[in-house]
């Protein structure tokens, strides 16, 4: 007579390829869920950056907010991660003025983004 069915060595290697199966799932939804969130952060540093650089670029060339020099904005929190905003302006010998707005966060890891513009008479 023959036994039809699975040993249970042959179920303890199939359990065993699903274990491994199952853990590298539950490392990529880690990993994406890390990814994420480091681009929800990098959106708003993004939205942040060009929203202030705009401003920036409609005020008049010979604003006191355009002249020379590193200048810092307060702090914003958004989704409780705090970012630090400042920007530059430097004068180029063709005449226009070259703003660079930066923002950082710190979401357990230090982050940094800028953008730059430049700005004619």
């Amino acid at each position: 007579m023959k036994n039809k069915g699975f040993s249970l060595l042959e179920v303890l290697i199939g359990f065993a390829i699903l274990g491994v199966g199952l853990l590298a799932i539950a490392a990529l939804q880690t990993t994406s869920v890390r990814g994420n969130f480091f681009s929800h952060n990098l959106m708003q540093a993004t939205y942040i950056a060009q929203d202030r650089l705009e401003s920036l670029r409609n005020l008049p060339f010979n604003s006191s907010q355009l002249e020379p020099g590193t200048y810092n904005d307060p702090p914003t929190t958004v989704a409780g991660i705090v970012f630090n905003r400042s920007y530059q302006v430097n004068n180029n010998p063709s005449g226009y003025k070259v703003i660079t707005y930066t923002v950082s966060w710190n979401d357990g890891v230090d982050h940094q983004i800028s953008f730059s513009t430049a700005r004619s008479p």
